[in-house]
């Protein structure tokens, strides 16, 4: 009896040490898989590192390919596109005037009243119309009618107070948010559709002119006084209620900038210089890079990926398209490599896409104490239960690490931009104010990345620049702002002025 009493201790005793074991082995392997964990994180806070001396280094390369692209055409990653605006909005403007802003699988028509000096905007009104799926593909005339249709339409419901003065056109502002080779401040041809579209006998048109035959089409007596694209219009909105207004930047899906260039430092524009002797340049800032770029194995796998490899790398690694796209990239190689989310990978998580920046705002905004908004954004995106703390707050890491270095080198951009107009020192104790328009979803809904972003430009300028230096926030540029250039290109200015 007492043999088998002791044997049964030794097997009992045996078994308590096994389990020991594999506990003592699971710590040892949680804790390698963590210490995995922060290495990955570690290793993405060097790459993504903005020292204030590199993000000098981006925005001396942004001035000096600004440069290069206004010297010729194809002579910087750069377009620096002329878009013949060489009138922005002073203020004085008076009247109604039209928009019409294409972009999408929807399109707006606007109407805006403006008052002059005094009044401003007395009057908006706006409607959005759908586009049929089958008019996207189909041809240009079915288009462009159906687009004048629906104009018409909205110019037959002008109420009481909102009529133009008799003898006179009505003058629209188009933004076309295609690529288009601009030939005036008037007219351009269409280079290809995006976003879906593909109406083959538009290419290589004159969109403006197909739009006007359909308005005459429809028996509207209509002129389109400026064709346009968001990023324009956004420096004309701001311009109109602040002069010291020398440039634009939409942080939204994509990002872009435009500016306020002198006439006779563009050696590639071939026309007489224009009376103002400015001109409004197009800087398509997405497809900047450099060797000063910091980038990783994550945005170089993302571009490879990519529709357009090669292309837009600074959009890549700044617009609100592409962000959530990074953090899952790196979230992906923390559950593959370190088993972040368990032994198996989260299938959702294998997805490209899914996890979109306005959640990754989410996340990276959650001030709760147990990060509760953390832990249901990845029930609900990647269907990941049962986080714990320290997890949550490894992915808050990496949401900021990378929402940080978009937001510098936001930062650097604009940067780049005074740098080239001379306006990023205090000259001959001369203060020049100077203010950036900005507009889009991530500058306007990201609280973290546009206070970053802000806070940097400052860091960059240094205190006797920055006491001059504002951004402000320049809404619905490719609505009210095309109005307002249709406004600021009036043929009927002459006559007012005289």
């Amino acid at each position: 009896m007492g043999k088998v009493a002791v044997g049964a201790a030794v097997v009992c005793t045996a078994a308590l040490c096994a389990v020991a074991a594999l506990v003592v082995r699971h710590k040892r392997k949680s804790s390698s898989r963590w210490g995995r964990v922060m290495e990955i994180l570690k290793e993405l806070e060097e790459k993504c590192g903005t020292p204030i001396w590199k993000l000098r280094q981006v925005a001396d390369a942004m001035a000096v390919e600004m440069h290069a692209g206004l010297a010729s055409d194809g002579g910087s990653k750069l377009k620096m596109i002329i878009s013949y605006v060489d009138n922005l909005p002073t203020g004085d403007e008076k009247g109604l005037f039209y928009a019409l802003d294409l972009g999408g699988t929807n399109f707006r028509v606007l109407r805006v009243l403006l008052g002059g000096k005094e009044d401003r905007v007395v009057r908006q009104e706006s409607e959005e119309v759908s586009i049929p799926p089958h008019l996207m593909t189909g041809s240009s005339d079915a288009l462009f009618d159906f687009i004048a249709a629906a104009l018409a339409k909205f110019v037959a419901t002008e109420g009481e107070g909102l009529h133009i003065s008799p003898g006179r056109q009505r003058e629209l502002g188009f933004t076309f948010s295609f690529p288009v080779r601009q030939t005036s401040i008037s007219s351009g041809t269409l280079i290809k559709w995006t976003k879906g579209f593909s109406i083959q006998d538009a290419v290589g048109q004159d969109v403006v002119g197909e739009l006007t035959k359909a308005i005459e089409r429809v028996g509207l007596d209509m002129r389109v006084a400026a064709l346009v694209n968001d990023t324009i219009g956004t420096l004309a909105g701001g311009r109109y209620y602040n002069q010291d207004v020398i440039a634009a930047v939409i942080l939204g899906t994509g990002t872009n900038a435009a500016y306020v260039e002198r006439a006779h430092a563009i050696p590639k524009w071939q026309g007489l210089l224009p009376k103002s002797g400015e001109m409004v340049i197009n800087t398509e800032w997405g497809n900047f890079r450099s060797s000063h770029l910091p980038l990783t194995e994550y945005d170089q796998s993302l571009d490879v990926e990519s529709l357009n490899p090669g292309e837009q790398i600074f959009e890549k690694m700044i617009s609100g398209m592409y962000l959530g796209e990074i953090v899952r990239r790196v979230l992906l190689r923390m559950a593959e490599e370190a088993d972040l989310f368990g032994d198996t990978v989260p299938p959702k998580l294998k997805i490209p896409f899914i996890l979109r920046t306005p959640v990754m705002s989410a996340i990276h905004h959650d001030s709760s104490s147990d990060l509760r908004v953390v832990g249901t954004k990845l029930k609900d995106i990647f269907e990941i239960s049962n986080t714990s703390l320290s997890l949550r707050r490894v992915i808050v890491e990496v949401c900021d690490v990378v929402a940080t270095r978009g937001a510098r080198l936001s930062a650097a951009g604009i940067v780049g931009i005074l740098k080239k107009l001379g306006r990023d020192t205090v000259r001959n104790g001369e203060k020049q104010n100077s203010v950036v328009a900005l507009d889009g979803g991530l500058y306007e809904h990201y609280t973290k990345f546009s206070k970053c972003m802000e806070g940097t430009v400052k860091e960059l300028l240094g205190e006797a620049v920055s006491e001059n230096f504002v951004i402000t926030h320049s809404n619905d540029g490719s609505g009210i702002g095309a109005a307002l250039l249709a406004a600021s290109h009036s043929q009927y200015l002459d006559i007012e002025e005289s």
